[in-house]
């Protein structure tokens, strides 16, 4: 970063300055932050213990997991700090680190939900040759794409960002460090991030939601092959999951960036941004486990084993 920033330190000034509404805010979130990292490891470990989830599907699953436990442990523990303590400030290369890692998490969780679509449609439209289609050569390098397509990513915006002069104001009227409102409180020429920012976001967008549309195309097409009304429940009840969670992040990560800044809007970005880095992390879990008879037959036979342990220790 060649051009320094005047700026040392930035104040996120959240939602409120109400002593009364913070430690609600306070308690609430963390008991959001909570369910999300148990639900999520939760699900890792299932996937890891149980042998019967040893298949490409809950590979993807597992990984989404920790794609959101690390996406809500970046934003939700100084947030929490700061309305627990009033310390709102971050430092400079503290608010680097944190854009870095919400973007390189955020985009991740967009190539990982394409993924598993095209997952579902080899296992529905093509499922004699699920097992030949998705081996590890298959799997393992498109996770690892999504990795490294969040990062460099992430490498873009952060290096564009905060290569800008931050000399006005130093508060960002925001919960973190998120791109859009550093760009608002900028005192250079943002056209360009403005720009990149549209560009990146409204074509990894485009790329990911085709892929889902398609793999979906054909699985539709499967369906309607089908006779068995049984074998259409089965199909739409392991896709229905995944249909809701891509519906979910894709049309909040659109309304957030795809648009430009001049209709930004500080209460409405805070209910946005929380909604996809805070509540949509804690979901999933829920909407991937409830409709899994797997995942919840997985379980059930762990509570079974720790209740049979106990007894037995007794």
């Amino acid at each position: 970063m060649k051009n320094i920033s005047e700026v040392t330190v930035f104040i996120l000034t959240g939602f409120t300055d109400s002593p009364a509404l913070e430690t609600i805010l306070f308690c609430l979130f963390l008991a959001i932050y909570l369910f999300t990292l148990v639900g999520n490891i939760g699900l890792i470990a299932l996937v890891i213990v149980d042998s019967r989830l040893h298949n490409p599907m809950y590979y993807f699953l597992s990984v989404l997991s920790s794609v959101d436990a690390s996406y809500s442990s970046d934003i939700v523990p100084k947030m929490l700090v700061g309305l627990v303590t009033q310390n709102k400030m971050i430092p400079f290369y503290g608010c680097v680190t944190q854009s870095f890692f919400a973007v390189t998490f955020g985009t991740t969780e967009c190539f990982i939900l394409a993924a598993m679509a095209y997952d579902r449609y080899v296992a529905i439209y093509e499922p004699l040759l699920y097992t030949v289609s998705m081996t590890p050569r298959v799997y393992v390098p498109l996770i690892i794409a999504s990795y490294v397509g969040g990062i460099l990513h992430a490498v873009v915006h952060t290096g564009a960002t905060f290569s800008l002069s931050f000399c006005a104001s130093n508060e960002i009227r925001h919960i973190f460090c998120d791109i859009p409102p550093l760009l608002t409180i900028s005192c250079s020429d943002t056209r360009i991030n403005e720009l990149l920012l549209f560009l990146f976001v409204s074509s990894i967008e485009v790329v990911t939601i085709l892929i889902v549309l398609i793999s979906y195309g054909f699985i539709l097409l499967a369906i309607l092959r089908m006779r068995s009304a049984e074998g259409r429940r089965k199909v739409f009840s392991s896709c229905g999951s995944h249909l809701a969670g891509v519906s979910i992040y894709y049309g909040t990560i659109l309304f957030m960036y795809v648009r430009p800044s001049s209709s930004y809007a500080l209460e409405q970005d805070m209910v946005v941004s929380i909604f996809y880095t805070i509540v949509i992390p804690m979901l999933n879990p829920v909407i991937y486990s409830l409709r899994n008879k797997d995942v919840k037959r997985a379980m059930k036979n762990v509570f079974r084993k720790f209740l049979c342990e106990g007894k037995m220790t007794l």
